[in-house]
C-alpha cells in the first residue's frame, strides 16, 4: 500500500525537526482517493462485518479528486479473515500512551519508561475472580498506571471518562476481538491489584532526573551571591474521602471530628520553575496553624534523611516560620546547603557584635543542645495604600554581608511565594473538586491507593511543568510589554493550559507512537508550540490581605477585600531611609 503524507498543521517557526524537512517529518495525515478504497469483506460472509477498509491500486492524486483524509490511530499486525475481513492483532490497551506527557516522561527517565516499570510488577488480591475473562482483555499494568496517571489531571472526569480519553480512537479499530471501555469498577480493582509499589517508582525516578535536569548550568535558574540556586521548601495538606479507613491511617489537621481526612506532603521545589525535586508525605498530624506543626517538621526531618541528593551545596532554601529547631536547622546545613528562614515574632534573637554596615547582625541560636551562629536580616515591607508596614524577620547561615547583602537577602525571600505557594496552587488546581469554596479532594477510598494517587499526581503535575520548561526553550522571546526582547521562562507560560495541552494529546498518543521518530518528535514539538504561547502576566505588584489565601469567585467576593497594584519597598532595618 502506499499513502502520501501531508502536513495537517503547518510548521513551527525556529524548530528543526530531525530526519528530514519539517513538512514531510510533521505527517499525521494520510491522503487516499476515494477510487482506491475497496471493502475487502465477502456480501455472503455474513459474521459482524467488523473490517478495515483496504485502499488498492493507488496512483498519483490528480488535482480536484475527492480525497479522503485519515489521521493515523495505531499501527499493529494485521489479520486475515477468510471471508476477506482485515484486522488488528493486540489488545487497545497495549498500544495506549499518554500522548506528549509521555514523551517528556520518556525524555528523562528513558524510553518506554512505563513499560519498565510495569514488566515487575506482579497483580495481588483476587483480580482474576473480580474481573471476568473479557475485562481482562481490556487492561494490563501499564495501562492502569497510565489511567492513575491521566485521572490525576482531569479533575472533573470520573473514571469512565479517563479511560476513554485514554484509549482514543483505538476503540474505533476493528481489533480481532470486540473491545469496550473498562467499567469504574475494573480499574478500581486493578488500581488495587498493583497497589502503590510502581507509581512511588515512578515518582522516584521522574524526581531523580528532575534534579539532575536543574544541576545543568544553563538552565535558567535564580541566583544570589555566590551562585547560590534558589530553592522554596513548604508543606500543605490535601483531603481524602470520609472512610473509616482513611481516618485512621492520616488523621486531619484542625476539628478532628468533623474535618476531612488530610495527607500532609512537604514539597523542595526550584524558585524560577516550579519543579518539585523532593516529596515526602504522611499523616496530617497537628494544624499547620498550630503552635509547633511538629508533622510538617517531621516530614522536613524525613526529606532529610530519605533523599540528601536533593539539598547540595549550591543551594538556598527559603523556608516560612514553620520551620523552628536549631537541631533541625544544623542537620539541613550539614548537608552543605544553605537557609534563609523566617522566623516567628516570639524567638529571641540575641545580638552578638555590631550592626553590619547593611544593618544585619550576628546572634546565637541554640536549642535541643546545639547552638549555632546565624545571620539576622530585618526588614519592613509597605504598600502603597497600606496603613501599617509589615516587619520581616530572617535567619541565615550566609554570615557574609559582603557576598550576600541584607537588601539582596530580602530581595530574595519573595521567591518563596514562586517556588512554593504558586506552585503547590498550580498542582492542587489538577485534582478532583479543586477550587475556592471546597479545596482540593483525592478520590481514593482507602490509604494504600490515596498513596498511590498522591503519588500518580506528583508525576503527573511534574511532566506539566516539564512540558513548560521544554515549550519555554522553544519559545520566540517577548514581543511587546516590559520583557520585550526577553526570553520566555517555565513561569510565564500557564499551567493551565500545558495541562489541557497535555491531556489533548493523549487521545493521538498511541499514534504518535507508532509514527517514525522525526515524526513523533515534530508531533511533540507542535504541543509545546501551543503551550509556548499561552503566556501569563507575573510580577504584577498586586497584594491582598494575609487572611485571603484562596482564589476569589469576583462576582461574590465579600465587601471590604482590597487588592493594592503596586510595588512593595523593603526598607532593611537599621540602614538609612
Amino acid at each position: 500500500m502506499s499513502f502520501y503524507p501531508v502536513s495537517s498543521r503547518p510548521a513551527i517557526p525556529g524548530v528543526e525537526v530531525p530526519g528530514g524537512d519539517q513538512g514531510a517529518a510533521r505527517a499525521v495525515m494520510v491522503a487516499v482517493p476515494v477510487s482506491a478504497l475497496v471493502w475487502p469483506v465477502r456480501a455472503d460472509s455474513g459474521g459482524d462485518g467488523r473490517s478495515a477498509l483496504l485502499v488498492a491500486g493507488v496512483k498519483p492524486i490528480m488535482a480536484g479528486e475527492p480525497v479522503v483524509w485519515c489521521t493515523v490511530v495505531v499501527t499493529a499486525p494485521a489479520l486475515l479473515r477468510r471471508d476477506g475481513r482485515v484486522q488488528a492483532q493486540g489488545r487497545p490497551c497495549d498500544h495506549a500512551r499518554l500522548g506528549a506527557a509521555e514523551q517528556e516522561l520518556d525524555r528523562r527517565c528513558g524510553p518506554g519508561t512505563i513499560e519498565r516499570i510495569a514488566a515487575d510488577v506482579r497483580p495481588t488480591g483476587k483480580i482474576k475472580a473480580a474481573t471476568k475473562a473479557r475485562a481482562r482483555r481490556e487492561m494490563s499494568v501499564a495501562f492502569a498506571i497510565r489511567a492513575v496517571l491521566l485521572m490525576t489531571v482531569m479533575p472533573d472526569a470520573d473514571h469512565r471518562e479517563v479511560l476513554s480519553t485514554l484509549l482514543g480512537g483505538l476503540l474505533e479499530v476493528p481489533w480481532r476481538r470486540p473491545h469496550a471501555v473498562p467499567s469504574g469498577t475494573v480499574l478500581s480493582t486493578w488500581r488495587t491489584a498493583i497497589g502503590e509499589a510502581p507509581l512511588l517508582q515512578l515518582q522516584r525516578e521522574l524526581l531523580a532526573a528532575v534534579g539532575a535536569e536543574h544541576r545543568d548550568p544553563d538552565l535558567p535558574r535564580v541566583e544570589v551571591g555566590g551562585g547560590l540556586r534558589l530553592g522554596a521548601i513548604d508543606g500543605t495538606v490535601t483531603r481524602m474521602p470520609d472512610t473509616t479507613a482513611n481516618r485512621a491511617a492520616f488523621g486531619t489537621a484542625g476539628q478532628a471530628e468533623t474535618g476531612y481526612p488530610q495527607i500532609r506532603h512537604l514539597h523542595a521545589s526550584d524558585a524560577l520553575t516550579r519543579a518539585t525535586l523532593a516529596v515526602v508525605c504522611g499523616p496530617a498530624g497537628e494544624d499547620k496553624a498550630g503552635t509547633k506543626g511538629e508533622a510538617e517538621q517531621a516530614l522536613l526531618d524525613r526529606a532529610l534523611a530519605e533523599q540528601p541528593q536533593v539539598f547540595t551545596p549550591d543551594r538556598l532554601w527559603i523556608m516560612d516560620r514553620n520551620f523552628p529547631g536549631v537541631p533541625r536547622i544544623a542537620a539541613l546545613l550539614a548537608t552543605g546547603s544553605h537557609v534563609l528562614v523566617r522566623v516567628k515574632s516570639d524567638i529571641r534573637l540575641p545580638r552578638v557584635g555590631p550592626f553590619a554596615a547593611d544593618g544585619s547582625y550576628l546572634t546565637r541560636l541554640s536549642g535541643g543542645g546545639t547552638s549555632l551562629t546565624m545571620r539576622v536580616i530585618e526588614y519592613h515591607i509597605s504598600v502603597d495604600g497600606q496603613t501599617t508596614p509589615e516587619l520581616f524577620c530572617l535567619v541565615t547561615d550566609l554570615l557574609d554581608h559582603h557576598t550576600h547583602p541584607a537588601h539582596q537577602l530580602a530581595g530574595a525571600y519573595r521567591w518563596r511565594w514562586d517556588g512554593s505557594e504558586t506552585a503547590l496552587r498550580e498542582a492542587k488546581s489538577a485534582i478532583h473538586d479543586a477550587g475556592p469554596a471546597t479545596g482540593a479532594i483525592l478520590r481514593s477510598a482507602t490509604p494504600e491507593l490515596i498513596r498511590q494517587e498522591h503519588a500518580a499526581w506528583i508525576v503527573a503535575t511534574e511532566l506539566v511543568h516539564a512540558a513548560t520548561r521544554s515549550a519555554a526553550a522553544l519559545a520566540a522571546p517577548f514581543r511587546k510589554g516590559p520583557r520585550t526582547g526577553q526570553p520566555v521562562q517555565a513561569r510565564h507560560l500557564s499551567f493551565t493550559t500545558a495541562r489541557r495541552t497535555l491531556i489533548s494529546t493523549v487521545r493521538a498518543g498511541s499514534a504518535t507512537a507508532s509514527l517514525p521518530e522525526p515524526a513523533r518528535a515534530a508531533a511533540h514539538h507542535q504541543a509545546l508550540a501551543v503551550i509556548a504561547t499561552a503566556r501569563v502576566s507575573t510580577d504584577r505588584h498586586r497584594h491582598r490581605d494575609h487572611k485571603i489565601k484562596s482564589r476569589q469567585a469576583f462576582s461574590h467576593a465579600p465587601r471590604g477585600i482590597t487588592t493594592r497594584i503596586a510595588p512593595a519597598v523593603v526598607h532593611v532595618c537599621g540602614t538609612a531611609a
